[in-house]
């Protein structure tokens, strides 16, 4: 069984296509997304109704991410939390929420915080960021005992993540697979391409490495700047060339 991993859309809907097609390549039997469809990004309305539709036919099982549930959520309290760490993403949220339909807050709202199955006795968790919370950080090179304090209290075999928008993966002495899956639609890299990940089980057998796909970034950078909230212009520099993790 083959499963393509995305997460962190951010609603850029070139980046998601160019990834769809590329799985269609791979020919894998089931996409598994770990959230964050729509927040700050070019397209937020196209990629949740994509990702929907798409879920809907049963061709995906979908997660939600932490910025899906500010989206679905959306409160006075959340604005004034999201302010007052970077007032550049609060503006993307209310203009977010503006952009989306009811229908698509309530898929939002609806989606499962966490998803566990099992395939050839193997159990599979989905997360956003970790199993203990969907913001929290699972970074290349940690030590492996915050690692190993993140997992301890789930038997997953594998546990997939997403959310810092950088791939990396872990083998613990606890022997779980940690794989986080990079992002979609806002990757935090030197190159511009979008990242996402092939889990490959078969009977005694586990393999996992991470795709960088090439899309149109000057269209997906020049449909955000479009959007015209205050710091888009910001957001659309960082499909080109991300520095950070937020625009400053």
């Amino acid at each position: 069984m083959k499963y393509a991993v995305i997460s962190d859309i951010h609603g850029n809907m070139e980046a998601l296509e160019a990834v769809l097609k590329d799985i269609e390549t791979e020919q894998a039997d089931k996409i598994l997304c770990l959230g964050d469809l729509a927040m700050a990004g070019p397209e937020p309305a196209a990629a949740v109704e994509r990702i929907k539709a798409l879920v809907e036919e049963g061709k995906i099982d979908c997660i939600q991410g932490n910025t899906d549930k500010m989206i679905a959520d959306f409160s006075e309290d959340i604005l004034k939390n999201l302010q007052s760490k970077n007032k550049i993403m609060a503006n993307a949220l209310q203009a977010d929420v503006k952009a989306l339909n009811g229908e698509q807050k309530n898929f939002l709202k609806n989606l499962p915080v966490n998803h566990e199955f099992n395939y050839l006795n193997t159990k599979i968790l989905m997360v956003h960021g970790s199993p203990r919370k969907n913001d929290e950080n699972i970074f290349p090179e940690m030590p492996m005992e915050e690692i190993e304090e993140m997992v301890k209290d789930t038997d997953a075999d594998i546990i997939l993540c997403g959310h810092t928008h950088v791939p990396c993966g872990y083998q613990t002495e606890s022997r779980k697979t940690i794989v986080n899956d990079g992002s979609v639609g806002r990757p935090f890299s030197e190159e511009p391409k979008a990242c996402y990940a092939l889990l490959d089980i078969a009977m005694g057998c586990i393999s996992v490495r991470h795709k960088h796909v090439a899309y149109d970034v000057d269209t997906a950078s020049k449909k955000l700047l479009a959007r015209g909230f205050d710091g888009s212009d910001k957001l659309a520099k960082m499909l080109i060339h991300a520095t950070s993790r937020y625009p400053q």
